[in-house]
């Protein structure tokens, strides 16, 4: 890749100007090219230059490349520059430090990663970063946002793809004409002077109004599984037929345990739930990332040896055990996360960061989260909860839509019977009952130490000086979905004495300090994931 000799590096407050008041990085040069050789090959070359205005935009210098045995770097190479744009330091690949690109909950992964270590002096600066990456998987073609995320204002973003084979490339483009963005050619695009975004409250997600370039290959490669991607049904009956079907094996012996235990289930439900309880109490969670471990999960077998496994691994597993008693379901890929987040029904790639299972129940479906051991059946709330997911079955893929969780069933519901004495303390019985998106059942409090669970109540009423937990129990009614916790408490102070009258707020322990920011423009429109009462 063609660095141009003439690009300034230096950094100024009218070049600041031009990108809004909100940045704290600028994107002066952002060229992406892809060249795509072979169905199971292909090369992206990255120039991008940002300059950095304060700390909390140095993560923005994106100067890194994740690989393992399927990705080779080529190049990798940056250079720094000060204010004025003269040179600080140049960086080449062995000046990167490669570490395991560990996620924080796998026991262990084969991707890993080089990246620049920098520890700024003086701001701003200015990254200048160039890498060349082979890829020999076709699964997961780099997207382009031109526009990254908040904060961040662009002078020109392009991207190109060289499609050097017969097999046809799916595109699609969202929000392109809302920002002024040129499309040169069928893969070539080109963005300028993008203007930074200050985010707001309650609004929608950046990624649902941001301008964005998806592609996917129809016929594609990942890590050495050949795959089919035209539509969602397709690219389902792909993964059933070569990630999952030959997973499912279990021991008779676990076959007949669990046909034991559901013998007198007299419905499909009932046998689910057993199921599902076994799991939780056999099974916990941890992930492993090894090879296609990233799609395909491990052996039901090899989970119900070991008692553990991620979130594909005991998804499959409880299908398993659901197929041992006569039990349909199917496997599910999702978005996971309490931001609500949809898979494209629109455009079929290999989308999703989640498993789970899901039940068919008359012309609706039961979804089972099933790497939790506290969550109840069927309940899906704040983490898989009112989004598309693409379930698996032996005919493909299909996208179905989860639970929804309404404002009338999503209740934190609290009763306080308050004795004031003279001197402005109090005691009182407290009882707070959780239901729908507030259950607060699955949240650990049951299993913390007594301590932190004091300072859990003096957080949530932190509105009450000198306030005292003097006891407390929970009763987890996983069956209806609903936790009471009965809670004791005392304060020395609370009520403002003013001559012979006591002074009062009447309600102590449910109240709401949270405030959204006022905005006198506000530009985004209001958008509240999900309604509750209180």
């Amino acid at each position: 890749m063609n660095v141009s000799a003439q690009t300034d590096f230096s950094s100024n407050i009218l070049e600041k100007a031009t990108i809004g008041k909100n940045a704290n990085a600028l994107v002066k040069i952002n060229d992406v090219q892809i060249h795509i050789q072979a169905y199971n090959k292909m090369l992206v070359k990255s120039h991008r230059t940002v300059t950095i205005y304060n700390e909390s935009g140095d993560y923005k210098g994106q100067a890194y490349e994740f690989y393992d045995e399927t990705t080779k770097i080529k190049t990798l190479e940056a250079t720094v520059y000060n204010a004025n744009g003269e040179k600080i330091k140049r960086f080449k690949e062995k000046d990167f430090t490669d570490i395991a690109a560990a996620d924080g909950i796998s026991i262990y992964n084969d991707n890993r990663v080089k990246y620049l270590k920098y520890a700024a002096v003086s701001y701003p600066y200015t990254i200048d970063y160039i890498s060349e990456v082979e890829h020999k998987m076709t699964a997961f073609i780099p997207s382009w946002s031109p526009l990254e995320e908040y904060y961040t204002g662009v002078m020109k973003s392009s991207y190109q793809i060289f499609n050097e084979t017969d097999v046809p490339l799916a595109i699609k483009e969202e929000h392109l004409e809302d920002f002024g963005i040129t499309k040169v050619g069928d893969y070539h695009y080109v963005a300028e002077n993008l203007l930074a975004i200050k985010p707001e409250s309650v609004s929608p997600e950046f990624h649902t109004y941001a301008p964005r370039v998806k592609v996917a290959m129809q016929t594609f490669d990942m890590k050495g599984v050949k795959g089919i991607n035209t539509n969602w049904q397709d690219f389902g009956k792909w993964m059933y037929d070569s990630l999952l079907m030959d997973t499912r094996s279990l021991p008779e012996s676990v076959k007949n345990e669990v046909r034991a235990l559901t013998k007198d289930a007299t419905t499909d439900i009932e046998k689910a739930k057993i199921v599902y309880e076994y799991l939780q109490q056999k099974t916990r969670y941890i992930s492993v990332q090894v090879g296609i471990g990233g799609w395909k999960p491990m052996l039901a077998e090899d989970v119900d040896k070991l008692s553990y496994g991620d979130c594909k691994g005991l998804s499959n597993y409880t299908k398993a055990l659901l197929d041992a008693v006569g039990v349909p379901s199917y496997y599910a890929v999702i978005y996971g996360g309490k931001n609500i987040r949809n898979f494209d029904s629109e455009f079929s790639a290999t989308e999703g960061n989640h498993a789970v299972l899901t039940i068919p129940n008359g012309d609706d479906y039961i979804w089972l989260e099933c790497t939790s051991q506290k969550t109840p059946f069927g309940h899906v709330a704040n983490f898989t909860d009112d989004r598309d997911a693409l379930i698996i079955t032996p005919e493909g893929g299909k996208i179905v839509h989860t639970r929804v969780y309404d404002a009338k069933e999503s209740v934190l519901h609290t009763t306080a019977e308050v004795n004031l004495n003279l001197n402005g303390g109090f005691n009182s019985q407290v009882q707070i009952k959780s239901y729908g998106s507030q259950y607060r059942g699955d949240e650990g409090l049951e299993d913390e130490l007594e301590k932190d669970q004091k300072l859990r109540y003096k957080d949530l009423w932190d509105n009450v000086n000198d306030l005292n937990i003097e006891s407390f129990q929970f009763t987890n009614n996983k069956e209806e979905v609903v936790f009471t916790e009965d809670v004791k408490v005392s304060a020395k102070t609370y009520a403002s004495k003013t001559g012979n009258r006591l002074i009062v707020v009447p309600n102590v322990f449910n109240k709401l300090s949270h405030i959204p920011p006022r905005y006198s423009k506000r530009t985004m429109p209001v958008e509240i994931d999900r309604g509750i009462f209180r």
